[in-house]
């Protein structure tokens, strides 16, 4: 398959930008001792699952069937975690999983006979809220003011601990080391006369590790100091984005060209339905024409950029060809017209693109390809009428 011929939309990740990154966690593995596992919640691509098992310890899941998908497609340890299971979901987890953490004390009282029962061996332990937040976006910030995510000190008092034997936190996100180590002091300030009846430690996810100016020698140096203040306690992780980080692309087309005050470029990607994080963040993805696009993660040498509106001869604003009227990407400027038939090539698509996209309006949902290290692109998946229907 060629690049420039391939049908649009589509996504398409880079299995040689998969391994990259993948190598980076490794590497973070060995220097510490951790464990690494994907948040399914990010990235949940089943045919790249054999260039991440290798080298990653299992995955967290946030639900039933991503508990299933982790024990049947990638195997490894599976860690479960839900603001609160429905008790006939847990029962159906109980065979898939091997930690679990619970957001409140109600919820492990009532699932500790179940995971008592089990019979294999469940860790189970509680997420605790350290109400140290440095989250840049509200909706993204598990510490926010009236949070339902996590445990605060205060709620700890009287309940007994036997039974349980970690605590998880999370509180970062697309964040550098620097937050984590604040983190983790508010952590020790609030929790550090309880960390010692405990055997494990979750520092959860939100960590860019695969990012380029991510301070991985600091990471380390946090993971490590930690163990050492806590005889050597097991510490885990579980970035999502950090796996799939600047790994896969978006691919569309330019359907129309409309104007109101300014050309309004009608693409067959729709926001709403193929990047909602663009709404939901809400962020501005980078963007470049696609003519001479290899297929890769990485733009070929002199793409042209969409620039800041006015910054170029030619300002246009990308929308999506759904009926929402806010179903727009933003406003680029390029050296000249957008057309018809052009292609535009969306960066940094594969994380939290195909576990959010929907069927609104009907609008199909992106054609699924894995570039192959030597360059080659196989199909994964295309969708169709049925996938629209099934849903309803």
């Amino acid at each position: 398959m060629i690049p420039h011929t391939i049908p649009t939309p589509a996504f398409v990740v880079d299995a040689a930008a998969l391994d990259r990154n993948v190598a980076i966690l490794a590497r973070v593995k060995a220097r510490t001792g951790c464990k690494i596992l994907l948040a399914l919640k990010a990235f949940s691509m089943v045919a790249a699952f054999d260039r991440l098992r290798a080298r990653l310890d299992g995955v967290c899941a946030s639900s039933l069937h991503e508990a299933r998908l982790g024990r049947e497609a990638f195997g490894g340890e599976v860690h479960a975690f839900a603001a609160a299971f429905s008790e006939p979901d847990f029962q159906e987890m109980l065979p898939l999983i091997d930690h679990v953490t619970f957001n409140s004390f109600r919820q492990w009282r009532q699932f500790r006979p179940l995971i008592e029962a089990a019979g294999h061996p469940i860790a189970a332990g509680l997420r605790i809220n350290p109400e140290h937040s440095e989250g840049h976006t509200a909706l993204y910030d598990p510490c926010a003011p009236r949070s339902r995510l996590g445990i605060r000190r205060e709620a700890f008092e009287g309940e007994a601990l036997d039974g349980l034997t970690g605590l998880h936190f999370h509180c970062l996100c697309e964040q550098n080391a620097d937050v984590l180590e604040r983190t983790l002091a508010a952590v020790e300030a609030r929790f550090g006369d309880l960390i010692p009846r405990f055997t494990w430690m979750n520092f959860g996810g939100g960590h860019h590790i695969t990012r380029a100016d991510y301070d991985v020698d600091r990471l380390c140096r946090i993971i490590t100091d930690f163990r050492a203040r806590h005889a050597g306690m097991p510490v885990t992780l579980e970035p999502g984005e950090a796996v799939a980080l600047n790994t896969g692309v978006l691919v569309a087309t330019v359907l129309d060209v409309v104007v109101n005050e300014i050309p309004i470029a009608i693409l067959d990607v729709s926001c709403t339905c193929h990047m909602p994080d663009v709404l939901e963040m809400p962020y501005r993805p980078r963007v470049y024409r696609g003519e001479a696009w290899d297929g890769s993660a990485v733009a070929p040498a002199g793409a042209e950029f969409g620039g800041e509106p006015g910054e170029k001869s030619f300002t246009v604003r990308l929308a999506g060809p759904s009926c929402l009227a806010g179903d727009c990407i933003g406003d680029y400027s390029f050296a000249s017209p957008l057309r018809p038939g052009d292609r535009l090539v969306f960066e940094d698509m594969a994380h939290y693109t195909m576990v959010k996209t929907n069927t609104f309006n009907g609008i199909n949902l992106p054609s699924i390809l894995l570039r192959q290290p030597d360059g080659t692109l196989t199909l994964v998946r295309r969708f169709g009428y049925d996938d629209f229907t099934s849903r309803l």
